[in-house]
């Protein structure tokens, strides 16, 4: 199905995620840790107020995965991040 956003792209979408993948894509990470996750993780993070490294820190991995998006994958890239 094709979608057009509120800056005018058009884009094909089966889902009913309203993301922009061009939008998306032209977006900057608040913080640099940020780019080393997946798009839905690091804009759960960014949702939730999470945009350092000290912030995440008081988070555990049990409520990480109850955001929409952050999932076992994104786990797995926070732990590399901290070791």
């Amino acid at each position: 199905m094709e979608k057009t956003c509120s800056k005018g792209h058009t884009f094909m979408k089966t889902s009913a995620c309203l993301v922009c993948p061009i939008c998306e894509q032209e977006r900057t990470p608040i913080a640099d840790f940020l780019t080393l996750f997946p798009a839905p993780a690091r804009r759960a993070l960014e949702n939730h107020g999470i945009t350092s490294i000290e912030k995440l820190a008081t988070i555990t991995e049990s409520e990480l995965l109850t955001f929409h998006g952050f999932g076992p994958k994104s786990i797995k890239i926070l732990r590399t991040l901290i070791l």
